[in-house]
């Protein structure tokens, strides 16, 4: 059941720090939108103008492979829990973000560095706000998790 708990709180992870990220990118009139941006690469897509694809293929390819990282953390999580190191609390899930969000940048950084044709973004502000959204992202994972341990109403029992 823990598993369950783990995959459904990736999701839950996940969803939070895309809206994050797409809330930036209506702010600040950056490209922050992960998913697409992962999709561009994934699928080798970038515009001749150095822009995001935008097709349906593309965003579809790269929300999936953005959830599925998204369960492969929560997964790590509760791996980590299960190993006692730490727990799915606030502080945790603020700190296991942050890692995570280190590990982000790091790998995020050599897929561009290593790319073909990588799309022309600002990429140290985009480095720099991952580790905020993945901060986020541990967060509402643990927060997610917790709630599906310790259910507050007897709907959940």
């Amino acid at each position: 059941m823990k598993l369950l708990y783990a995959i459904l709180a990736g999701l839950a992870g996940t969803a939070a720090m895309t809206a994050f990220l797409y809330l930036l990118t209506y702010a600040t009139h950056r490209v922050m939108k992960t998913a697409k941006t992962l999709g561009t690469m994934l699928l080798d897509r970038t515009q001749p103008d150095g822009g995001l694809a935008d097709d349906t293929k593309t965003r579809t390819v790269g929300t999936i492979a953005h959830f599925v990282a998204g369960i492969v953390f929560a997964i790590g999580y509760l791996a980590l829990w299960n190993s006692e190191v730490g727990a799915p609390t606030a502080s945790w899930g603020v700190f296991l973000g942050f890692a995570n969000g280190i590990l982000a940048m790091i790998i995020w950084y050599f897929f561009f560095m290593i790319h073909t044709n990588p799309p022309y973004i600002s990429l140290k502000s985009y480095l720099v706000t991952l580790i905020f959204a993945h901060i986020i992202f541990g967060f509402v994972v643990s927060y997610v998790f917790y709630s599906l341990l310790q259910p507050r109403y007897t709907f959940w029992q």
